[in-house]
């Protein structure tokens, strides 16, 4: 039962953190050079404020989960445990995205105003967008992979 629970919250957190990346990247980011730069610094600040401090939170809760996942896995040398661990990787490499990549354009597009543009700022919302598109197609590769380990999961119990 406790091994059920783990996986039920971690998938329910990658849910959450792989939605909140899906939404922005399928209803925002695809159209983000459509923006002139007075809408584009107004959304990302928007968007920032929204999500820091709540993807501060998930984001870290969901690897532990998936974590804890894997630590209560039942069947260790099985497809459903390397799908596991390939989750856990891909969240991580989603997180390290976020806080080495896009943390820091983030940062720096709060100071931002129209009026007062960086150099180039065009290649730095085309870099922007294109690491959006990097964290959620790894964060939906880890949402897969872990779903289909917990579609994969055998009561140790269950005679086979």
């Amino acid at each position: 039962m406790k091994t059920k629970i783990i996986h039920f919250i971690a998938l329910l957190l990658l849910l959450l953190v792989t939605g909140v990346f899906w939404g922005t990247w399928f209803t925002m980011t695809r159209s983000i050079d459509q923006f002139s730069a007075a809408e584009f610094i107004h959304i990302g600040r928007v968007i920032i404020a929204n999500v820091a401090v709540p993807m501060s939170i998930l984001m870290p809760a969901c690897i532990i989960f998936l974590g804890l996942s894997l630590w209560f896995y039942p069947e260790k040398p099985s497809a459903g445990f390397h799908l596991s661990i390939a989750a856990l990787v891909l969240m991580i490499i989603t997180l390290l995205v976020t806080l080495i990549i896009l943390v820091p354009i983030d940062n720096d597009l709060k100071q931002w105003t129209a009026s007062a543009l960086p150099e180039h700022w065009e290649d730095i919302r085309s870099r922007w967008h294109a690491y959006h598109a990097v964290r959620t197609f790894t964060a939906l590769a880890s949402f897969a992979c872990f779903a289909l380990a917990a579609i994969n999961v055998k009561n140790p119990t269950t005679k086979k």
